[in-house]
């Protein structure tokens, strides 16, 4: 009883201890979906006020919301087309590892925009433009090779593989019209075959025919010729015993005995009347 108690009191532990588990994953996965959402959220909303500053503020403010735009823009970009080609092509992860490299920078220069765009001596915004123009396009210059080189990689390893593709599919496209080659060649071996057998049937008839009317000759001039047999000599039934006619197989060719022993009958009186 104790141990079935203990037993119990184990499972029990186990099923709560599991259920909190569970919960803590189920809340992590929640929370983690939540700051997902709230991040893009705000990138959103961050694009579009750069946009409306690019276009609404003129001078250092609208130009910093353009090199900010530009900025947020190429890496972005890039890190979607590493990120997706990636997971196929093992060979990019020293890429990935470069461009997260390249972030670090890239969240620096973002971040020395924003405290310029802060800044209210105007004089001081418009003398530090130039560097930052500068550090804005060899970052973007660098995030544009990387995703170049990976949309080429991509696009060319789809080029073979269609190119592969392609080739079986005409091979295949080829075999299956094989069909009629084989078909005609078919057709003229059953013709030659045919015609063969149709000339030795014809000559085994004729050869039956010749030994049919050969017999029947030599039973009607009452000789004690052999005529030719199928059959062993044993199986043969003795010349003294008469076959029954009713036992017999009839063919079309062959006449009844009825009528055989009617026109006998006939025969035998006419000749003695």
């Amino acid at each position: 009883m104790e141990v079935a108690v203990a037993i119990f009191g184990l499972l029990f532990v186990l099923f709560v201890v599991a259920g909190v588990f569970l919960t803590v994953k189920a809340a992590q996965a929640a929370k983690r979906g939540v700051d997902r959402k709230v991040a893009q959220a705000r990138r959103t909303v961050e694009d579009t006020t750069l946009r409306a500053r690019q276009f609404t503020q003129p001078g250092a403010a609208g130009e910093l919301a353009q090199l900010r735009l530009s900025l947020r823009t190429s890496m972005r970009a890039t890190q979607e087309i590493l990120r997706s080609a990636s997971s196929d092509d093992a060979s990019l992860a020293e890429a990935v590892r470069l461009f997260e490299r390249l972030s670090a920078h890239g969240r620096e220069l973002d971040d020395d925009l924003r405290r310029v765009e802060r800044e209210p001596n105007k004089a001081t915004v418009t003398a530090h433009l130039p560097e930052l123009r500068e550090r804005l396009e060899r970052i973007t210059h660098s995030a544009e090779s990387l995703r170049w080189a990976a949309r080429d990689r991509a696009r060319k390893f789809a080029d073979d593989d269609l190119a592969a593709l392609s080739d079986q599919i005409d091979m295949e496209a080829g075999a299956l019209r094989h069909w009629t080659d084989d078909a005609a060649g078919w057709e003229r071996q059953q013709g030659t075959d045919g015609g063969s057998s149709g000339g030795g049937a014809g000559s085994g008839s004729r050869s039956g025919a010749d030994a049919g009317l050969a017999g029947g000759a030599g039973a009607g001039s009452g000789r004690g010729d052999k005529g030719y047999s199928w059959g062993s000599a044993e199986d043969e039934a003795p010349a003294i015993t008469a076959r029954d006619p009713r036992a017999q197989p009839t063919y079309p060719w062959e006449k009844t005995p009825e009528r055989e022993t009617s026109r006998r009958a006939e025969g035998s009186g006419g000749t003695a009347g």
